[in-house]
C-alpha cells in the first residue's frame, strides 16, 4: 500500500496528527436482509481504507494516491454540495453536524487496498476510517455501537445510496478471528468465532471483475420490493415473516416476483441463524451447503447474481468446496468459498479456466482472513 503519511507531508507540508484504518468487508452469509431488519453475518477482510489526518484551522481538504488535487470544502452543505469520491468524507462531516456534533476542520490523504466495485464495502471502508479520526481529532464521545449508524446516514442520505446497516458496521465493529452476528433491529452484535486456519480450512474471495454498482436502480428496487411486501403483509419489515409460516404468508401476494423476493429474504435470515448456531458449535464445514443455498436463492428468487458470479460459484463447487455464494449487494462483485486449505490453488484454478471458457475477463482472487475494524494506527 502506498505510504499514505508521505502523501500528506508532500501535500499539506507537514506531518499527520495520526493515521486511521478501518477494512472492507465480506458477508459470509445474510444479503439483502439487512435493510429488512434481519439477520447478517459479515468478517472484515485484512485490505482496508488508510486516512492519514490532522486538525486544520478552518473547512476540509481531502487527497487521496488516486487523485493529485485535493478536493477543499469549508461546509458540507446539504447532500449533493460535494460530488464524486470526496462525497463520501464530506457526508460523514455533514452527518455528525447533523447529530449535533461539533466536528474538527481537518486535513486528509487517503490510501487503500480494498478493491474498488468488487462488491467488499471499499466505500463503507472509507466512511469508517474517517469518522474514526475525525471522533479522535474532535475528541467527540460517540460510543463504537452508534458509529455505524452515522456512516450508513452519510452514505444513504448525503451519497444517496439506499445500503443497509451492516458494511458501516462490519467495518467499525469487526473483530479479528471472528465474525460479526448483526441484528440490524436491535444493532445487537455477537462477536461469532470463525477461526477457520485452525480447522485446516480457508475463505477463498474471488473477484469476478463484473462491473458492481450500489447506487443505481437495480439495488433501490429491490428494496422498494421488500417494503412494499411488508407493507402488504402487515409487518413492520420481512424480518417479521416467520420461516414456519413462509408458504402460508406468500399466498397472501398476488405478485409472483414479489413472492420471490420476500422466500429470498425470509429464508436467508433463518440461513443466518442456522450458519450461527453450527459456527457457535465449531462446526465449520457444515455451513458449506446453507453458503450454496443462499446463492442459489439470491440467483432465483432474489435475481441479483450475473454470469460470471454463476460460473465462479459452480466451478469452486466443482473443485471441491464445502459451499459457495455470491457475497455482497449482487450484479456483479465477489464470491467467497469455503475450501480446505491445501486447496486454493486448485479452486482458483478451475475459476480462471472456467472464466476462460466462457471468454470472460480473468477473475482476481485471494484469501480472506477475518481481521480487525476500525481502529488508531
Amino acid at each position: 500500500m502506498t505510504d499514505v503519511a508521505a502523501i500528506f507531508r508532500d501535500q499539506y507540508g507537514q506531518e499527520p496528527d495520526g493515521l486511521w484504518a478501518a477494512p472492507g468487508r465480506v458477508n459470509l452469509i445474510g444479503e439483502h436482509t439487512d435493510y429488512n431488519d434481519g439477520f447478517v453475518l459479515p468478517f472484515a477482510l485484512p485490505e482496508r481504507v488508510v486516512a492519514a489526518a490532522s486538525r486544520a484551522s478552518s473547512g476540509w481538504r481531502v487527497c487521496s494516491d488516486l487523485q493529485d488535487q485535493p478536493v477543499a470544502f469549508s461546509d458540507a452543505g446539504s447532500p449533493g454540495t460535494v460530488t464524486g469520491w470526496a462525497a463520501y468524507v464530506a457526508g460523514i462531516v455533514w452527518a455528525l453536524a447533523e447529530a449535533g456534533h461539533e466536528v474538527p476542520p481537518a486535513n486528509f490523504a487517503i490510501t487503500s487496498d480494498v478493491p474498488l466495485g468488487a462488491g467488499v464495502s471499499s466505500s463503507a471502508a472509507l466512511e469508517s476510517a474517517v469518522l474514526t479520526a475525525l471522533i479522535d481529532l474532535g475528541g467527540l464521545d460517540i460510543p463504537v455501537a452508534e458509529r455505524p449508524a452515522l456512516a450508513q446516514r452519510a452514505e444513504n442520505r448525503y451519497v444517496g445510496a439506499p445500503t443497509g446497516i451492516m458494511d458501516q458496521s462490519a467495518s467499525i465493529r469487526c473483530e479479528a478471528g471472528r465474525a460479526l452476528f448483526l441484528d440490524c433491529r436491535s444493532q445487537e452484535v455477537e462477536q461469532i468465532p470463525f477461526d477457520v486456519a485452525a480447522e485446516g480450512l480457508a475463505v477463498l474471495v474471488v473477484n469476478s471483475n463484473a462491473p458492481h454498482q450500489h447506487v443505481d436502480g437495480e439495488y433501490g428496487a429491490r428494496r422498494k420490493s421488500c417494503e412494499e411486501a411488508a407493507r402488504l403483509l402487515g409487518v413492520p419489515a420481512l424480518r417479521d415473516v416467520s420461516a414456519d409460516d413462509l408458504d402460508e404468508t406468500l399466498e397472501k401476494l398476488d405478485d409472483d416476483v414479489m413472492r420471490r423476493r420476500v422466500r429470498h429474504v425470509v429464508t436467508e435470515d433463518q440461513r443466518v441463524l442456522d450458519t450461527v448456531a453450527l459456527l457457535r458449535s465449531g462446526r465449520i464445514r457444515e455451513i458449506g451447503p446453507l453458503m450454496t443455498a443462499s446463492h442459489a436463492s439470491m440467483r432465483d428468487d432474489f435475481e441479483i447474481t450475473v454470469a460470471e458470479v454463476d460460473v465462479a460459484v459452480e466451478a469452486a463447487l466443482m473443485a471441491g468446496a464445502y459451499g459457495a455464494r455470491m457475497t455482497g449487494g449482487g450484479f456483479g462483485g465477489c464470491i467467497l468459498a469455503l475450501i480446505d486449505a491445501d486447496r486454493a490453488d486448485a479452486v482458483t484454478t478451475a475459476v480462471e479456466s472456467a472464466y476462460e471458457r466462457h471468454g470472460f475477463t480473468a477473475p482476481t482472487p485471494f484469501v480472506a482472513v477475518p481481521s480487525q475494524g476500525a481502529t488508531r494506527l
